[in-house]
C-alpha cells in the first residue's frame, strides 16, 4: 500500500485462482438491493419491507495485465468466476466469483491495455489487512 493511503493501481488488481493477472488504474463500484413492500388489505401504508438480493456491479478503467498474465496468453474475454481485490487502509475489499458484462477496448503498439471492463460480482468481504 502506497505511503498517502489511497488505493494505487498496484493496490487494485484482478485475480484468477489466486495469481494476479492485471492491476486497474481506477474503478466505480455501486451495490443495489432488490427490496420490496409487504402490503396489507386496508392499510394506507405498507406493513413490512423484505430484502432482497444483492448485486454488486465494478467498472474498472485502465486495466493493465501483468507480465505473467501476458506470458501465459491471458484473454481478458475468457476470464470467469476471477476475485476483484481493492486495498484500502486497513483493509481489504474483495469482490468474488466475478463475471463480465462489458469489455471496451482501445490500445496503442506494444501496450496490453484494456479499456473498461465493468463485472459483476457475487460477494464483496471486507477483511482487515
Amino acid at each position: 500500500m502506497n505511503g498517502t493511503g489511497l488505493p494505487t493501481s498496484s493496490d487494485i488488481y484482478l485475480e484468477v485462482e489466486g495469481k494476479k493477472v492485471a492491476v486497474v488504474q481506477s474503478y466505480q463500484a455501486k451495490s443495489q438491493k432488490s427490496s420490496r413492500s409487504v402490503e396489507a388489505f386496508g392499510e394506507a401504508e405498507p406493513v413490512a419491507t423484505i430484502s432482497g438480493q444483492t448485486k454488486h456491479t465494478i467498472v474498472l478503467k485502465r486495466l493493465y495485465a501483468t507480465d505473467r498474465a501476458i506470458a501465459d496468453g491471458i484473454n481478458f474475454h475468457d476470464l470467469q468466476h476471477f476475485h476483484l481485490v481493492i486495498a484500502k487502509p486497513g483493509k481489504r475489499v474483495i469482490y468474488t466469483d466475478c463475471q463480465w458484462a462489458e469489455i471496451g477496448e482501445s490500445g496503442s503498439l506494444g501496450e496490453t491495455v484494456v479499456e473498461q471492463v465493468s463485472i459483476v460480482a457475487t460477494k464483496r468481504l471486507e477483511t482487515t489487512a
